[in-house]
């Protein structure tokens, strides 16, 4: 249960450094996206949120059928195929950026094949692990994971912002596809036997209803599942005026945009660290309320930022402590989610859980950018913290309190 055990253990050494490697790169597209769309592109706060839920309309549309896919086979090839496919699929921006090609209309496409392969491989991706580590090492597996994705969402955007700024947003895109192609690699030399699948209905429609199902007739997964959409709802909001409010109201350059991510990553890893410790101390479930009240005592803050140094500090502040939420939270609410699950129901609980949190982020980014260009950055993100609060409300009065691992 302890980190050095998991170091011990050579198989999920080699998953963890591939997905270090490549979610270093996601964090350095995701600041890539919302420079070319700004910056080079013209986007305005709505496009921006578009272009957003372009990246993740594939999760509500195909999401319960790829957790379908998803239990029906082994994992491990399906992880494989989608980081290459992935590298290929990133390629393609900066060559039409060369070639003069490029427009938001083809930047939208291209991100939507992007999210579909984002979609499978998450799928998988998620339901692996239980096979990689036994049920007891869980929250800490998940904490290791949490650790470097936060250092990623930091560290990430500000390589991206220093790319950004030294080469243009385009051939930023040129580094996560090297990455998805190393983790593609890396992934390739897993050894991890996996079980023979169990025999599927080919019944799509009854095997995505047993998924759905078992989430929201569970009573703890219900609830933890209704309070997250809402989460990410009003944080895809915040996330999609956050983007112009920075970039173009503030007017912070690419760099000090991505130095606001990288000291959220500090708060992300330093919320992780703490978070398997927090759990057995505390319960899964107080953890993931403590984390649910951070998220908008963090957002609060945005309103009164200036482009002033002050203003600037009460940005890092902010993501600060939202990061160091999701890090304190996302290791044992997944931990707990994996336990409760059998193997057969992984890829359908994980695909949907997902699925319908990526919706929200299709619906609430759109709305978020709409809010900010008709009543004014800082009403619209008044709005989004207030749905924060709403959910953090809703978890505390549900048996999610009681969760244990």
């Amino acid at each position: 249960m302890t980190h050095t055990r998991l170091g011990r253990q050579r198989e999920f050494v080699r998953f963890w450094t591939a997905d270090t490697v490549s979610l270093a790169g996601t964090h350095v597209t995701t600041l890539a996206l919302k420079a070319v769309a700004v910056l080079t592109l013209g986007a305005s706060a709505t496009v921006a949120g578009l272009l957003e839920a372009a990246r993740w309309l594939p999760y509500l549309l195909l999401g319960l059928v790829a957790g379908v896919l998803v239990d029906r086979r082994r994992r491990l090839p399906l992880l494989i195929g989608t980081d290459l496919a992935r590298a290929a699929v990133l390629a393609l921006i900066p060559v039409l950026a060369l070639t003069g090609a490029l427009t938001l209309p083809l930047l939208a496409a291209i991100v939507m094949v992007f999210g579909t392969l984002s979609l499978f491989h998450d799928a998988a991706h998620q339901s692996f692990l239980p096979r990689l580590v036994p049920t007891a090492q869980l929250t800490d597996a998940n904490a290791r994971l949490e650790q470097t994705r936060s250092a990623a969402q930091g560290l990430g955007p500000l390589a991206g912002g220093a790319l950004v700024k030294l080469v243009g947003g385009p051939l930023a895109f040129l580094f996560d596809a090297f990455t998805y192609l190393v983790s593609g690699l890396v992934l390739a030399r897993l050894r991890t036997a996996e079980p023979e699948p169990v025999p599927a209905k080919r019944d799509l429609r009854g095997e995505i209803r047993d998924g759905v199902r078992w989430i929201y007739r569970h009573p703890v997964l219900r609830p933890l599942a209704i309070a997250t959409h809402a989460w990410f709802f009003c944080s895809a909001m915040v996330g999609a005026i956050y983007t112009v409010f920075v970039l173009d109201v503030l007017a912070f350059d690419p760099f000090l945009f991505g130095v606001t991510f990288a000291v959220g990553g500090v708060g992300g890893v330093l919320g992780a660290s703490l978070s398997g410790p927090a759990g057995r101390r505390f319960g899964e479930g107080p953890v993931m309320l403590a984390g649910r009240w951070l998220s908008p005592a963090a957002y609060v803050l945005l309103p009164f930022a200036t482009s002033t140094t002050g203003g600037f500090a009460l940005l890092c502040a902010a993501q600060l402590v939202f990061y160091f939420a999701i890090g304190l939270e996302s290791p044992v609410e997944m931990g707990y989610r994996q336990s409760v699950t059998p193997d057969h129901l992984q890829g359908r609980m994980n695909a949907t859980m997902r699925s319908f949190n990526r919706a929200m982020i299709v619906f609430g980014a759109p709305l978020g950018g709409l809010l900010a260009d008709r009543l004014g950055m800082a009403t619209a993100l008044w709005i989004a913290v207030g749905g924060l609060v709403a959910q953090a409300v809703a978890i505390t009065c549900s048996s999610v309190r009681t969760a244990r691992l």
